[in-house]
């Protein structure tokens, strides 16, 4: 296994981290790299069995001032909702219509999906990509003004190829749509479609009017990949269990959990918002990404507990004059 002293000399010849703070969690991160990838090693990994598992939201992308998916539902109910009068007396399309934002947060991944479910039934999954990706080029976060797609962690697409780079393969493992994600996350991330586990909806299968085969989305959901989802999400769609997750919120924390109980060499990380001023901070009490009973586990066990606000030199691309993931 390297030393600290080894790893920092690595890095300063040519850091694949550049993002990342010098300090405990950097080194942390090199040295179970160095640890599972040791040819003959006590801890070596096999490539095929060094899966590395990341939630999505407010793991390697902004998740404030609500989910960005969400951001997408809304966006689109709006522009539907005069066509659908009863949406005025159903949950979670009454909360939204009312402005009622508490009783909005409240209805999680769930109501989430059950928006962008019933906006897009009846749709295409190819409709619906594109639905997506016209979002993405027009609509803008609102406070940084810029497209949602922009504000992916550099940090952590730099420790996504750091990882590739040494013979792992990375897995998207998100509550949120895995439609949705699939339209922009291989650019942003370098993770293919195939590799990108979420929630879904029912599609059904038909001949279009012009013979030719199509996918409807229907307004259903069909699998919640979220909390105790998540390790039922990773044996249905991996097969294996991970070596290495993170994430940022007790939705993530059966994914972590399930990952660490597993034999041999784990890393369980676990993003913590503490930078108010390029991003957000929050865990205990809010109501987007709450993080309790995951950070309990952590400072218990040892896991390792990223502080964006001391950890990251960069968060956004953008902040250094980079043009980010933007369609």
């Amino acid at each position: 296994m390297l030393g600290a002293a080894s790893i920092g000399q690595v890095f300063a010849q040519s850091d694949p981290l550049p993002s990342w703070n010098d300090g405990a969690t950097k080194t942390s991160i090199a040295a179970f790299v160095a640890r599972v990838t040791k040819d003959g090693g006590p801890d070596f990994v096999p490539p095929a069995e060094r899966i590395a598992v990341f939630d999505n939201d407010g793991t390697l992308w902004c998740e404030q001032p609500i989910y960005f998916q969400l951001a997408f539902g809304l966006d689109s109910v709006k522009a539907m909702a005069a066509t659908h009068p009863e949406w005025k007396q159903q949950q979670p399309f009454k909360a939204f219509l009312a402005g009622d934002k508490d009783a909005l947060a409240a209805q999680g991944e769930k109501g989430l999906l059950t928006l962008v479910a019933a906006a897009h039934s009846g749709m295409t999954t190819d409709t619906f990509a594109a639905s997506v990706a016209d979002w993405l080029g027009r609509a803008r976060h609102p406070r940084f003004h810029r497209p949602y797609n922009d504000l992916v962690y550099q940090p952590m697409v730099e420790l996504l190829a750091y990882l590739r780079g040494n013979g792992f393969k990375t897995f998207i493992v998100s509550g949120g749509g895995v439609e949705f994600m699939r339209v922009w996350a291989e650019k942003a991330y370098g993770i293919p479609p195939e590799q990108m586990i979420g929630s879904s909806g029912v599609t059904q299968f038909k001949l279009g009017a012009d013979g030719r085969p199509v996918l409807l989305k229907l307004p259903k959901v069909e699998f919640i990949d979220d909390g105790p989802g998540k390790p039922s999400g990773i044996n249905r769609f991996i097969g294996r269990r991970p070596i290495l997750a993170f994430g940022n919120s007790d939705g993530d924390h059966q994914m972590l959990q399930w990952t660490a109980a597993g034999s041999g060499a784990r890393f369980l990380g676990i993003v913590h918002h503490t930078d108010a001023a390029r991003e957000y901070a929050y865990d205990r009490q809010s109501r987007i990404g709450k993080l309790d009973k995951a950070w309990d586990e952590a400072m218990q066990r040892g896991w390792t507990v990223v502080d964006m606000a001391k950890d990251w030199k960069t968060v956004f691309a953008f902040e250094r004059g980079g043009t980010g993931a933007s369609q």
